[in-house]
């Protein structure tokens, strides 16, 4: 009987292991709670590996030798293949490749509202040289603030935001999404089934905006509402409308779209991640970097914050800034180098 008992104990572990290593196979990637679970690769490759330290030392046992090396290959086996999903995304790297006259730099950064104050993020922004700062839950105001800082670096930028209470004055700064664009790239405006919320996520408001005349990327800055079980239904639809503003053409996703690579499985066309758009970090050396929380390693944290391109560009390097943790946010900032395709 306990013999039948184990068997069953292995058998139920390692389909539980299978659905959080390949939850994609299953299709509940974005089901409650698998899609949570699944999006801290990180954290179940090192619980893997200590459950596979436990039952080896469980062997040792005659009993229990048969069903405590069973648990441990399985749960070694898991500890393996999400260390090799990491692997490819990549662990990390130093430092971005020099800028070039026609590289444009894209840096995400959920500010947790002013958090860590306007100084703080335009420091960041011109340290990094960037022309595009996707600023999810920032409001109009610090985006101004930090927009003055930076001009006064040497280095000017647009503003444009999207609020979804705009009545409100001194609503959740979560309601604001703001969007700061380089003169360099020209005049950009937001459309208006942005502002109007028309078409665009459903609880905490993105925004797309678009080039005057019509020469150069459509930016999105993007923010996905998070995963709570009250919200999952329109986490998916999110996540299926920042799929559709990458259809193709000449696009830049960037921002807090509180998902990682796994929870977008299936919603990626002619070979991109999210729609036809590609993750800039995965394929840079980065994918596997976490951007939340702050409080805790990035190598063990979830990487929900992403700069994604369509074919019109190609990466040629990304960086998560891990020396900020303590600034005052729960997410790191990624910076990301793009380069025309071609």
């Amino acid at each position: 009987m306990l013999r039948l008992v184990g068997i069953l104990v292995t058998v139920l572990f390692a389909i539980a292991t299978a659905v959080l290593t390949w939850p994609a196979f299953f299709h509940v990637e974005r089901v409650f709670p698998i899609a949570q679970l699944a999006a801290l690769r990180g954290v179940l490759v090192v619980a893997f590996a200590l459950v596979t330290i436990v039952f080896l030392l469980l062997a040792i046992a005659r009993p229990l030798r048969g069903f405590a090396l069973s648990m441990a290959l399985v749960s070694a086996i898991g500890a393996i293949a999400g260390g090799v999903v990491l692997g490819v995304r990549g662990y990390g790297t130093e430092s971005l490749p020099d800028a070039t006259a026609t590289s444009v730099r894209v840096m995400t950064w959920n500010t947790a509202g002013n958090a860590m104050g306007a100084a703080e993020i335009a420091e960041t922004a011109v340290a990094m040289d960037v022309d595009i700062v996707a600023l999810p839950e920032t409001s109009e105001e610090v985006g101004e603030q930090v927009a003055v800082a930076m001009r006064d670096m040497g280095s000017p930028m647009w503003v444009h935001h999207v609020a979804l209470r705009p009545d409100i004055a001194d609503g959740p700064q979560a309601w604001v999404t703001t969007v700061l664009i380089s003169p360099d790239l020209g005049d950009y405006s937001v459309i208006e089934a942005s502002t109007d919320l028309t078409s665009n996520t459903e609880v905490v408001p993105s925004v797309v905006a678009m080039p005057v005349d019509g020469v150069g990327p459509t930016v999105v800055a993007v923010h996905a509402v998070s995963p709570q079980p009250e919200y999952m239904d329109q986490w998916v639809d999110d996540l299926q409308w920042i799929a559709d503003q990458c259809a193709g053409g000449d696009v830049i996703l960037a921002g807090d779209f509180n998902a990682t690579l796994d929870n977008m499985a299936g919603l990626g066309v002619d070979g991109g991640d999210l729609g036809a758009c590609v993750d800039a970090a995965a394929s840079t050396g980065n994918g596997a970097v976490g951007t939340w929380p702050t409080d805790i390693p990035a190598l063990l944290s979830t990487p929900i914050d992403h700069v994604m391109h369509s074919a019109s560009w190609t990466a040629t390097g990304s960086l998560v800034l891990t020396n900020l943790d303590d600034a005052g946010s729960d997410h790191r900032p990624l910076v990301v180098q793009l380069e025309p395709a071609g």
